[in-house]
């Protein structure tokens, strides 16, 4: 059976079509994204603004005829941070059900790392050592802490690349004051997660966001590396830290420059980049892996295992 999942994000809408064989397995027939910036504007007043409402069920519209092409028998939506924080949110799911009869289900942030741990076990086998997943997302980041092939905390944060951004009004480029105060942020709102690393000894972030993929797209085309990404990358710290630096130190017209960095994630990425050098440091980890499968993943394989009904 051929299935479809759209992931609603703050910052970009997912698109996954895939064979599903129930108890059996899965082929993935394409696995696309769309930049919409769902949050761009109304963050700050918890409401999707009118330009990203309209362009939000545009482009799902858009998704579910790309999806048809494929003569898909189920389409299944879910929405993350900048709907379930949005007042307006019920009437963005009534909209898209009114154009396309399909409904999205309105993820909470539990249920959300829940899936994003499935997507990431995956993409990598035997999740044995204590690991910390990390899912920058535009509204929200999604932190879980896993072990044995379990999760054994899980917890999503208001500290989604977009939100910063609007709350923080950066300068271009960031002032190191702005970094600073982005860091004692951090360091207030992340005392859960503190609390739990003090429990377990984790050496390995696992990172499955955009923000993740473009760090390894911008490293991979610095050393000239055309191959594809796939679906899992280790990153060399070194490479890491010297392409942090780089960014905290770039203006925007710098960033539009930078091989491997897509436009939509221009104003974003140095916000990211703060984080995942903030969590790396704070918490001592020593290696970092990009996962490409994530939230939609996850739903993908609670199909092929017949935990959602096809």
């Amino acid at each position: 059976m051929t299935a479809a999942i759209i992931d609603c994000g703050t910052n970009t809408f997912n698109l996954l079509v895939a064979d599903i064989r129930v108890n059996e397995g899965y082929k993935i027939l394409l696995n696309t994204k769309i930049s919409v910036k769902l949050g761009e504007g109304g963050m700050t007043g918890n409401r999707i603004a009118k330009k990203p409402f309209e362009r939000g069920i545009k482009t799902f519209i858009e998704l579910v005829k790309i999806a048809k092409k494929y003569k898909v028998e189920s389409i299944h939506a879910f929405a993350t941070s900048a709907v379930r924080s949005s007042l307006n949110g019920p009437e963005f799911v009534k909209k898209i059900q009114e154009k396309t009869g399909i409904i999205t289900q309105v993820l909470n942030g539990d249920t959300e790392a829940q899936y994003i741990y499935k997507g990431v076990s995956l993409a990598l086998d035997n999740l044995l050592q204590p690991i910390l997943i990390m899912d920058i997302g535009g509204g929200s980041t999604e932190f879980i802490i896993a072990s044995e092939n379990q999760v054994l905390w899980k917890k999503s944060f208001d500290l989604g690349a977009a939100r910063l951004i609007q709350n923080f009004e950066p300068s271009d480029p960031l002032t190191s004051e702005q970094e600073k105060n982005l860091k004692e942020y951090f360091k207030e709102v992340l005392k859960p997660l503190n609390t739990q690393l003090k429990k377990y000894q984790v050496e390995t972030l696992i990172g499955c966001s955009g923000s993740f993929e473009s760090l390894a797209d911008m490293i991979k085309a610095e050393k000239d590396d055309n191959l594809p990404l796939g679906n899992t990358y280790n990153f060399n710290n070194e490479d890491f830290k010297n392409l942090h630096r780089r960014l905290i130190e770039s203006t925007e017209t710098e960033r539009k420059a930078m091989p491997g960095l897509v436009d939509y994630r221009v104003d974003t990425i140095v916000f990211a980049s703060i984080f995942i050098r903030y969590v790396m440091k704070r918490y001592k980890i020593k290696n970092m892996t990009y996962s490409g499968f994530a939230l939609k993943e996850g739903v993908l394989a609670d199909l092929f295992s017949g935990k959602i009904a096809l």
